[in-house]
């Protein structure tokens, strides 16, 4: 039997206008109870570089960043079973309540995917017809070999909704 993991609590507050959604947290997030805690994860730097803030390791100042910036985040997955960090690996997953948090943060303009996980994950949970844009990003996971600079561009997107 795989280890059974959970997915942390949502950032959100009803300012936030964006929704960005992982797959679930890898083992170094699990050992840090923190939201992209992987050093080689560009999660941050990218949220950092797009705001123009000067980086901190400081995770409350991370989430104040993100809610400064009306910025939600939380995972396609509640709990799963999974041997190590690989989306592949995951098993018997149980999805988040992703359309109740829809209903109860109405401002959330656009979900922004990180990753294709969260991305099938997410189009599994809502209707075809989902009037809220959905949009897959590259990765930031360090497993996704594409350029940081590339990452960061193709993020650049999440500022349209704001």
């Amino acid at each position: 039997m795989q280890n059974r993991i959970s997915s942390f609590p949502p950032i959100i507050d009803q300012e936030s206008k964006i929704l960005i959604l992982g797959s679930v947290p890898g083992v170094k997030s699990l050992e840090k109870q923190e939201y992209y805690g992987h050093p080689q994860n560009k999660f941050w730097k990218i949220i950092f570089e797009l705001f123009e803030v000067d980086f901190t390791e400081n995770y409350v100042e991370k989430i104040e960043i993100l809610k400064k910036n009306k910025i939600a985040v939380w995972d396609a997955i509640d709990t799963c079973e999974r041997k190590g960090s690989l989306d592949s690996e995951i098993r018997n997953e149980e999805a988040n309540d992703i359309k109740n948090l829809l209903q109860t943060h109405p401002n959330i303009r656009a979900i922004f995917c990180n990753g294709g996980k969260s991305y099938k994950n997410l189009k599994k949970i809502l209707d075809k017809n989902s009037e809220i844009p959905l949009y897959l990003l590259p990765s930031t996971s360090p497993l996704h070999t594409i350029s940081f600079e590339k990452k960061l561009e193709d993020w650049k997107i999440l500022k349209t909704y704001l």
